[in-house]
This record gives structure tokens, C-alpha cells and sequence, in this order.
């Protein structure tokens, strides 16, 4: 780029002037973006060539505005609008920022053309007409600029036109959105009214109703009384048949009152008997497994209990369900593991009258017999020390050692070397703690190994038999069954 200076003479005579082409071919058929940088120098502003043109930029909304008018909403379509006159206010400065641009690339090409002029007058020959070509096509590009100035003016009052078209759409639709809730307000106090309305004579209409309802039973009482009324005066044989059905009537209240107060005598005495039967008989012995309970007389007039009927019962301390022992109708019972945590009762029934004896709480466990029983349990067979005392329902009369294996799978009944009896676990299985038998029950269990052989064992302490029924219960459990006595009383294994 040369910089026109007061030196350009003597510069000329130095330099030849580069000669310029008359057929020029311009890459662009607009006149370029120019931009003054330091010192008055003509920069080049590279242009975007995906940036769209006004026109397009115009028609482009235009369309998109008339495609969605249809599916939108009053609302939206405001919101679309206002969107719209946004864009066209972009644009518009947008188009004054170029028509900024065009006067200074007006000044540029005033600048240039004086500087030519100024030249042709120092140059002569062949370098005076590159000149004068020179001039003529910066006329040609002022020109073109003042036709692109013309089309930018006709942009300019399109996005003018459109803007002022999307600012009136803006605020009609404004203006619409205020009349549709203004209407929609006014519906829905005019809705409010009327429900109002109709509650307030719906309720009027009930306190008339319930008023003229009350009017009318008071006065259709009277009406009734003064008929009764009127009636007894026109009908005194019935007055008297009144009075002597009220007499009969009388007469009967009385009996039934002498037939009340001797049930009430008859009650309160049946009371003080009860009173006096339920406190001669009491439950004796410790509540805590390894011990046994048994019923004493408290009373010089208590039955003998041999004459009695007794059964005992465990009743769960959770649910209250009465759960009947199966066997236990001795006066002595001791409590197996299967009773810790429940209640015992024991029902004693004399001549028709019912006596009913529980536990203060419920049964306690036996202490440190739980660490006993994980202690044999690593065990694969744990061996006890017994002796048969019953055989089938029979009394064994001889009292020599017998050894019980209770094992992971089977238990077994030994004496020395022989095997009386070994089963594994089944549901034909039953094992519990005797139920009587005296001061022996403690240390006693029932054993069935199988259907048509049982026998009662006789430990060497309470401790050793609820351990050989806890282990029993435990390894049975872990073979899916339910190890307990004859009825069946638990629906889990005791661990």
C-alpha cells in the first residue's frame, strides 16, 4: 500500500510507479470492508462467509414466525413476538453499524481519489494514464458503493416495516393475553357467586325445612295428646282396665324384686365360696427351669387332690394363646426348655367348681445352661450318663447305667455295648421333659425314638437333661424337624 506524502515527487523520481492493469477482475462483486487503522492506514476487514445477509436473516424469521403462528398459544405467540422484535431491534442496529461502515468507506474513497488527482498532476506518460485508469475505477467502486448504499437503505426501511409489524403483534397479543385472563377472572368470580348462591339457599332451605319439621311434630304431638284426651272422657270403661292392668303390673314388679334380691344373695354367696375355694390350694417350688412346681393344699378344707381333675397349661407371655400340655395332669410338673419365657397354668376342677392357679411371671432360664449347650455343641456326639426307668409305658425294674448319644444326625440308647435303640431324626420323633413323676421330674425326659418304642431317662442332674433336650431340639432343627413332646406344643425348635 503506498502512503501519499509532500515527498511524493521526490519518491516518484526514485521509483517507477507499478503500472495498473485496465481489466481488473475483483474477487467480490460488492466493495470490500475496509477498516482506518494507526495512522491513517487502510486495513482490510476479512469477511465471514457464512454470515447471512439482512434479507435473508429478514426472510428467515419472517417464515419461522408464520409457520408456528398457527400451533401456538396466545401466550407463546406473544413470547414469539417479543423475541421477533428483539431480532428486528438486533438487526436494526446491526444495519446502522454498516451504514456507519459505508460513510467511512466513502471517506476512503474521497481520500483516494484526491490522492490520484494530486498524482496526476506530477506524472506524465504511461504512468499518467495508469493513473487516470486508477481514477476511474475508484469512480466505478464509488459507484457500486452508492448502489449497495440504496440496497442497504431499501433493507433498512424492510427491517424497519418488519419491526414496527412484530412490536403491533407484540402488543396485541398483549393485549389479547389481558382480555383472556380479565375474562377468565371474571368467569371465575362470576362461578364463585353462584356457588355461593346456591350454598346460601341450600342452607336456608335446610333450616326452613328442619324448622317447619319441629313445627309440625309439636303440633302433631298435641294434636295426638288432645286426641287421647278427648277419647278417655268418651271412654271411661277403658280408664279402668288401664288402672287395673297398671295394679297387675305393680303386683309382678314386686315379686320380681323379692326374686332379685334373693339371685343377689344367692350370687354373693357363690362369690365368697368361689373366694374360698381359689385360696385353698397354691403353687409351690421355684419358676425357673431345672425346678418343678407342685400344688399344696393352703387350707384345712381343701380336697384331697387325688380326687381332683388337673391339667396344665403354658400360655404365651406375647399373644395370651393358651397352649395345653399334653400328659401333664399330675400335681407335680417340671418346666422343660420349651417353657422359658411362657406362663404356667394348672386348672384343678372339684365337684363342678374350677380352680385356677399361674405362675407370678414367667419361667426363667436355667443360668449358664446356654454356654453349657454351645459348648457340647462343637461337639459331633455328646454322651450322657441315664437310667431306664420306663419302658413302654412300663416301670424297668433294673437301675443299671445306660448312655444316651445325642448326635449331629441320630440319637442312640446304650447299655455297655449293646444298642438298644438308634433312630435318626424324624417327624415320628418326640422327646420332652416327664411330665409328673415327684421330686424326680427335674431331671427326667419322655423319649420316643419311634412309633411303638418309648422310654423315660433319668439323668444325673437337671442340668444334664434340659441340656440333652436343648442339643436334641438343635440338631434336629438343623434336619427340618420339629423335635417336641406328645402334642406337638411349639411351632419352632427350641435352641
Amino acid at each position: 500500500m503506498t502512503r501519499v506524502s509532500r515527498e511524493f515527487g521526490n519518491t516518484m523520481q526514485k521509483e517507477a510507479v507499478s503500472a495498473v492493469s485496465a481489466d481488473v477482475i475483483f474477487a467480490s462483486s460488492r466493495f470490500p470492508n475496509y477498516k482506518i487503522g494507526a495512522n491513517n492506514q487502510i486495513v482490510d476487514a476479512k469477511e465471514d462467509p457464512k454470515v447471512l445477509t439482512m434479507k435473508e436473516v429478514v426472510a428467515r424469521e419472517t417464515a419461522l414466525l408464520l409457520e408456528q403462528q398457527k400451533r401456538l398459544s396466545v401466550r407463546d405467540l406473544a413470547s414469539k413476538f417479543e423475541k421477533g422484535l428483539a431480532a428486528a431491534a438486533k438487526l436494526s442496529e446491526e444495519a446502522r453499524l454498516r451504514e456507519a461502515a459505508s460513510l467511512e468507506k466513502h471517506v476512503l474513497l474521497k481520500k483516494l481519489r484526491d490522492a490520484l488527482e494530486s498524482l496526476k498532476g506530477r506524472v506524465a506518460g504511461r504512468n499518467k494514464d495508469d493513473v487516470e485508469e486508477a481514477i476511474a475505477m475508484v469512480e466505478a467502486l464509488a459507484v457500486q458503493l452508492t448502489q449497495r448504499e440504496g440496497e442497504l437503505l431499501q433493507e433498512k426501511t424492510e427491517v424497519k416495516k418488519l419491526a414496527n409489524f412484530l412490536k403491533q403483534a407484540s402488543e396485541d397479543a398483549k393485549k389479547l393475553v389481558d382480555e383472556e385472563r380479565a375474562h377468565a377472572r371474571a368467569e371465575i368470580e362470576s362461578a364463585r357467586a353462584a356457588v355461593q348462591r346456591v350454598e346460601e339457599a341450600v342452607q336456608e332451605q335446610e333450616q326452613i325445612s328442619r324448622a317447619s319439621g319441629k313445627q309440625d311434630l309439636e303440633e302433631l304431638m298435641k294434636e295426638v295428646q288432645e286426641a287421647r284426651r278427648i277419647k278417655m272422657l268418651h271412654q271411661p270403661s277403658k280408664v279402668m282396665d288401664m288402672e287395673h292392668e297398671l295394679h297387675a303390673l305393680r303386683i309382678q314388679l314386686a315379686e320380681k324384686s323379692k326374686h332379685s334380691l334373693l339371685l343377689q344373695k344367692e350370687l354373693a354367696r357363690s362369690k365368697r365360696m368361689e373366694k374360698t375355694i381359689s385360696h385353698i390350694y397354691e403353687l409351690g417350688g421355684t419358676e425357673t427351669l431345672g425346678s418343678y412346681l407342685r400344688i399344696k393344699p393352703c387350707s384345712d378344707i381343701a380336697p384331697e387332690l387325688s380326687e381332683c381333675s388337673i391339667q396344665w397349661y403354658r400360655i404365651s407371655s406375647e399373644t395370651s394363646k393358651k397352649e395345653l400340655i399334653l400328659g401333664a395332669s399330675k400335681s407335680v410338673y417340671a418346666p422343660e426348655p420349651f417353657d422359658v419365657g411362657r406362663i404356667l397354668q394348672v386348672e384343678i376342677i372339684y365337684d363342678g367348681q374350677l380352680i385356677v392357679l399361674t405362675t407370678a411371671g414367667a419361667i426363667d432360664p436355667a443360668a449358664g445352661l446356654g454356654n453349657y449347650v454351645e459348648a457340647l455343641v462343637r461337639k459331633h456326639d455328646i454322651e450322657f450318663n441315664v437310667v431306664v426307668s420306663q419302658m413302654n409305658g412300663a416301670d424297668h425294674p433294673s437301675e443299671s447305667i445306660h448312655v444316651l448319644h445325642v448326635g449331629k444326625m441320630r440319637m442312640k440308647l446304650c447299655k455297655g455295648k449293646t444298642t438298644i435303640v438308634k433312630e435318626y431324626y424324624s417327624s415320628s420323633m418326640q422327646l420332652c421333659g416327664v411330665r409328673g413323676g415327684g421330686n424326680a421330674a427335674a431331671q427326667a425326659l419322655f423319649w420316643q425314638a419311634k412309633k411303638g418304642f418309648s422310654v423315660v431317662l433319668a439323668f444325673e442332674s437337671e442340668r444334664e437333661r434340659n441340656a440333652a433336650i436343648m442339643l436334641a431340639r438343635r440338631f434336629a432343627f438343623d434336619c427340618n424337624i420339629m423335635l417336641a413332646g406328645p402334642d406337638g406344643g411349639s411351632s419352632i425348635g427350641t435352641k
